[in-house]
């Protein structure tokens, strides 16, 4: 059993008017085997919210804490907190030119186990991984990311997050560019993650579709840099039949 403790984040950006605060006090728990929505309107700080826990230098913390069992995650470098079992599917995965997926993923779990996985068993899982995922075998020899469409840039996150097997995965609007059978490929290649590995997730959306795929044990909403309401699945249908309007003024 693992668990992420977010205890007060508060972050802030730099822009050409100074430093402005986005989270202004996020206070969130999620164990192993959890899944937790993570829903509001643009601007509200959901982003925000996965690229400070995994690292990203444009954002400054400037209160609170955040650990993972018991380990300081914000005195951790990014491979560190990635080693230390955190994952973040990006809503837009970056370009990586020149290097294939296969070396890819390879050189990413040896990092994270210490040691090359022996080659014929790991061809074995990428192949198996790729098959779920509905992937073409050629899909490997690719480099990452590049003239990739939306749906394969999602479907090459999740089979990084099968492969990888992280105690913890962020995944920031993986549901974003999706067409109705990708949707419920990526759904079930993170629900796979989830069953074999315990695996932990924060699900940041604006829509419920993808939430009938994903199950959601609990539902957050942010509003104004902060989480304003939560509760079961049901508030999410709220959601979707009332919009944000209720919580924007919190």
């Amino acid at each position: 059993m693992s668990t992420l403790e977010i205890r007060n984040l508060q972050v802030s950006v730099n822009t050409d008017e100074g430093m402005v605060e986005i989270l202004k006090g996020v206070d969130l728990t999620i164990e192993s085997g959890q899944t937790h929505a993570i829903m509001g309107p643009n601007g509200s700080g959901k982003s925000t919210l996965a690229y400070s826990i995994a690292g990203h230098p444009k954002y400054t913390i400037t209160g609170g804490t955040v650990t993972l069992d018991g380990a300081d995650v914000l005195d951790m470098t990014v491979d560190e907190r990635a080693k230390a079992g955190l994952f973040l599917a990006m809503q837009y995965p970056v370009e990586v030119p020149g290097v294939s997926v296969s070396n890819f993923l390879r050189t990413a779990a040896t990092a994270l186990r210490g040691e090359a996985p022996k080659l014929r068993t790991w061809v074995g899982e990428v192949k198996e991984a790729m098959e779920a995922l509905n992937m073409d075998p050629a899909f490997a020899t690719r480099n990452v990311n590049e003239g990739f469409s939306g749906g394969e840039k999602k479907r090459h996150e999740i089979m990084q997050l099968e492969l990888l097997k992280p105690k913890m995965a962020i995944l920031d609007e993986t549901d974003s560019g999706l067409d109705v059978d990708a949707l419920r490929i990526v759904s079930e290649g993170v629900n796979r993650a989830k069953a074999a590995n315990n695996l932990g997730v924060i699900l940041i959306t604006h829509y419920t579709r993808i939430l009938r795929y994903i199950k959601p044990d609990f539902v957050h909403v942010f509003a104004n840099g902060r989480i304003v309401e939560q509760g079961g699945a049901e508030l999410a249908e709220k959601l979707e039949a009332n919009g944000y309007a209720d919580y924007v003024s919190k």
